[in-house]
This record gives structure tokens, C-alpha cells and sequence, in this order.
């Protein structure tokens, strides 16, 4: 720890967002020059990660053997809470397996984040039509897993400090069903970062918050997949219960 304005009230976050739109910033000119490969991804990635600590912020990851096992592509399904989620996921599995993401298409048109998205060959699906958005994502997933490529999958339809299991799609199992690959299932509780009231992407920052990311136990996808996704929901609701998350709508 390095900094630590939290005495002053607001100071954390009036230090936080300058920085974090730095490193977005250094990130986009890499992009735009074709130069973000996994090596620069991971780098900026853990910059975020040190900004978090140098202002108090406080990380907890757990469960990274069960990403050192698989030596092939997996589909890693995680809840999603924060903007940070998209920050912190590729620095901890770059360290692994490279990886792309599912991600809504207007997240590709987003101020400077945008281009770093578009550079590392996401999936994209509209969040209309489900059955339009698995077709995509099974089409396109099947290629990056094909050729080694590992995805990560935020089956809700919105970021959430509450996790909320009856909006939890299967898509993610599915597409490991069909490409016989593994589910890691993600437990994130990323509310460090919260909601902004005007600005949904500014909300305060709060280093009391223990940042926390848990893998589990990789999970074969049998004939019956809906087996799988209730593994899935009962692993990030359990997990998050454990840190002092909130879970709705889970059996």
C-alpha cells in the first residue's frame, strides 16, 4: 500500500477514477495500434489490481489450482457484480489460459473501453432475443475454443451487487455441453466499485469493500446440463453468502 487517502470523506474515489481512466486510456492506444496481445491485456489488467491496493483496497483470490489443471480451453461462468469484473478476470487467466469474453454489443461502443473489447475478439450478443444470442454464441464460441481459446461467460443480463439466481442463464453451459469442454464456475464480489446514481459505471469506491474472486472445481457437462448450471448458481451463491454477499431466488 502505497496511498491511502481514505481519511478524507470521498478521497478514495476522487483518487480512484483518475487513475482507473489512465490506465483505460494507455489501454485503448495499445489497442488502436494492434498492439494489445495477452501479454499487454494481463499487464494493464494488474495495473488495475495495484491501483485497488494502493488505495487500501484489499484482494482475496482463491481456487487458482483449478484453473492450473485444465490444461485445454474451459468456459468460465461467473456472476457479475462491477465494471472492475471486465478488469480483473483477464489478469488472473491470462496467468493460465488465454481467454475472451461474451459481451453485450454496446459494450463495443464504449468510450475508450470499447476498443480494447473489440481488440481481444469477443462474442457479442444483443440481450433481445435468447435464442438469437445462444446461435451467436455457440457459433462463435466454438471457434475460440477450437483453437484453444478459453471464454468467459456473465449469463445475467446486467451487472448486480445482488446475486440473483433466477436470472442466471444457462448459456455458458450450453456452450460447454456442445464443445465438450470444462465449466469453471467464478464466484465475484466486486462491490469495491459501486453503482453511480446518475453515472452507472462512477459509482463510490469503498476499500473496506475485500475484493473477492474464487474459482471452483472444473465441472464435465453431462446429457442433463440444466445438473451442471444448478452447480454453477449453487457455487457462486454459497460463496457469496460466505464473504457477505447478497443471493436472491436460489434453492
Amino acid at each position: 500500500k502505497r496511498f491511502s487517502p481514505s481519511g478524507l470523506p470521498g478521497a478514495v474515489t476522487a483518487a480512484y477514477y483518475p487513475a482507473l481512466i489512465k490506465i483505460i486510456f494507455d489501454s485503448n492506444i495499445i489497442a488502436r495500434r494492434g498492439d494489445l496481445d495477452i501479454y499487454r491485456w494481463s499487464d494493464r489488467s494488474v495495473a488495475v489490481m495495484n491501483l485497488v491496493e494502493n488505495l487500501g483496497g484489499r484482494l482475496d483470490i482463491s481456487g487458482l489450482e483449478y484453473l492450473a489443471e485444465h490444461r485445454g480451453p474451459v468456459v468460465l461462468i461467473s456472476n457479475h457484480m462491477s465494471m472492475i469484473d471486465a478488469f480483473f478476470l483477464p489478469g488472473i487467466t491470462l496467468a493460465f489460459k488465454d481467454v475472451t469474453f461474451v459481451v453485450k454489443d454496446s459494450l463495443l461502443r464504449y468510450p475508450l473501453f470499447g476498443a480494447v473489447m473489440r481488440a481481444v475478439d469477443p462474442m457479442s450478443v444483443l440481450r433481445k432475443n435468447p435464442r438469437e444470442d445462444l446461435k451467436t454464441v455457440l457459433i462463435q464460441g466454438a471457434r475460440h475454443l477450437n483453437r484453444g481459446r478459453s471464454v468467459i461467460v456473465f449469463p445475467q443480463a446486467t451487472r448486480n451487487p445482488v446475486f440473483d439466481g433466477a436470472l442466471f442463464n444457462s448459456l455458458g453451459v450450453k456452450l460447454a455441453q456442445k464443445n465438450r469442454v470444462p465449466v469453471i464456475p467464478v464466484a465475484l464480489k466486486t462491490d469495491f466499485q459501486g453503482q453511480g446514481r446518475c453515472l452507472r459505471d462512477f459509482g463510490p469506491v469503498d476499500p473496506q469493500k475485500t475484493i473477492h474472486v474464487q474459482f471452483g472445481p472444473g465441472m464435465r457437462v453431462p446429457a442433463k446440463s440444466a445438473d451442471t448450471h444448478r452447480a454453477v448458481v449453487a457455487f457462486i451463491s454459497e460463496n457469496l453468502r460466505r464473504c457477505g454477499g447478497t443471493v436472491r431466488n436460489v434453492d
